[in-house]
């Protein structure tokens, strides 16, 4: 069975990725600055008054903060959630891209240094897991410098390769591996990205090592996959289904253990009953804020997300890309915060064996 306790036990070799250290030592004086910011407003009450009876504030948009490239599919999920969010909460919601770093650290770091009135928010995916154990050197602490508001979806993500690859199905595809070895490029969308993961998880199960291509973002990456400048990529299902409905790319497989039930991927096998026994990986998306804004403030975000997630615009679109609109009490803050808890523990192990470090 191929999953990720077996993985990160089993996992031979390494590989470090750095960035500078330069860049690194600012993040953390600036989350640092910000931390001693926010503790003197709240001691001397300047500039972080917010209550909910007057949120959100009349003329003042809420920003939703995506820490990847527009185009991807976190930026997806985020426009397509604005739109609901400006129902709930009455409000003008507009999505700002702010890539850079590995797992999107950058935009992560850019909203603690917003004040925390519930008008700068973030919307991230899997990386929020896996930053302790990947970012060796993080500037933030994620269980303790964050306000949790919610979960917002479960995404699939799917197996696919260049429109010119001569493999049409998996096993044409593992027999390609098998005679290419040492000169196959799998892309991703950058240093603590699901495709990342999904990759890692993906070489291990068929135990071939390929050489790694980072993006800074998934539309990119896309781009250049569809082009043929590199072979393979493991994406989620709301980038990849429409190009997959085009023909514009090769679909081999979904990476959950029942088959989609959506018409674009609907007869398209899991890499489990293809001989991936146990193959699972799913990615999550939920709705953060900067540490210390007001308890109202948040209630009324979590009643507003709430609405949003049952929104039938909002699902269809969800739903439409293969995406699981979250329904549990997930969608609550502590079990949102709990659970990226558990995803912390989780993924801890894998990216020890791996030895892949992004400092």
């Amino acid at each position: 069975m191929m999953n990720i306790d077996h993985w990160a036990s089993s996992r031979k070799g390494h590989s470090r990725i750095k960035t500078g250290e330069t860049d690194m030592n600012k993040l953390r004086l600036i989350a640092r600055s910000m931390t001693t910011l926010l503790g003197l407003g709240a001691l001397f009450g300047f500039g972080l008054h917010a209550n909910a009876a007057d949120y959100p504030i009349k003329d003042k948009s809420i920003t939703l903060i995506v820490p990847f490239a527009a185009g991807g599919p976190t930026d997806r999920v985020a426009r397509d959630l604005s739109e609901a969010l400006r129902k709930s909460l009455g409000g003008n919601v507009v999505v700002e891209n702010d890539a850079g770093g590995p797992g999107g650290l950058i935009g992560a770091s850019k909203l603690l240094r917003s004040t925390p009135d519930g008008h700068t928010l973030l919307v991230h995916h899997i990386a929020m897991g896996i930053f302790p154990s990947l970012v060796r050197n993080l500037p933030f602490n994620v269980e303790s410098d964050f306000e949790y508001l919610g979960m917002i979806n479960d995404v699939p993500m799917t197996l696919i390769g260049k429109p010119q690859l001569p493999a049409n199905t998996y096993k044409e595809l593992l027999a390609w591996v098998a005679a290419n070895k040492g000169h196959i490029n799998l892309a991703n969308a950058g240093l603590a990205s699901a495709s990342q993961l999904c990759g890692m998880l993906w070489q291990a199960s068929i135990q071939v090592d390929m050489t790694s291509v980072p993006y800074k973002g998934t539309a990119p990456a896309m781009t250049d996959l569809i082009g043929g400048q590199v072979d393979l990529m493991c994406d989620q299902t709301t980038s990849t289904t429409s190009q997959i409905e085009a023909k514009k790319v090769k679909a081999f497989g979904v990476t959950t253990l029942k088959r989609l039930n959506i018409p674009a991927l609907k007869d398209l096998a899991t890499l489990d009953e293809l001989g991936e026994k146990g193959f699972q990986v799913t990615i999550w998306h939920g709705l953060y804020g900067p540490k210390g804004m007001p308890a109202d403030v948040i209630a009324k975000i979590n009643a507003g997300l709430k609405a949003a997630l049952k929104d039938p615009e909002f699902v269809k679109k969800q739903e439409g890309l293969g995406a699981v609109v979250i329904t549990d009490k997930r969608s609550d803050p502590a079990e949102h915060k709990k659970f990226v808890a558990s995803e912390i523990a989780r993924w801890t192990p894998v990216i020890k064996a791996a030895n892949v470090y992004a400092d």
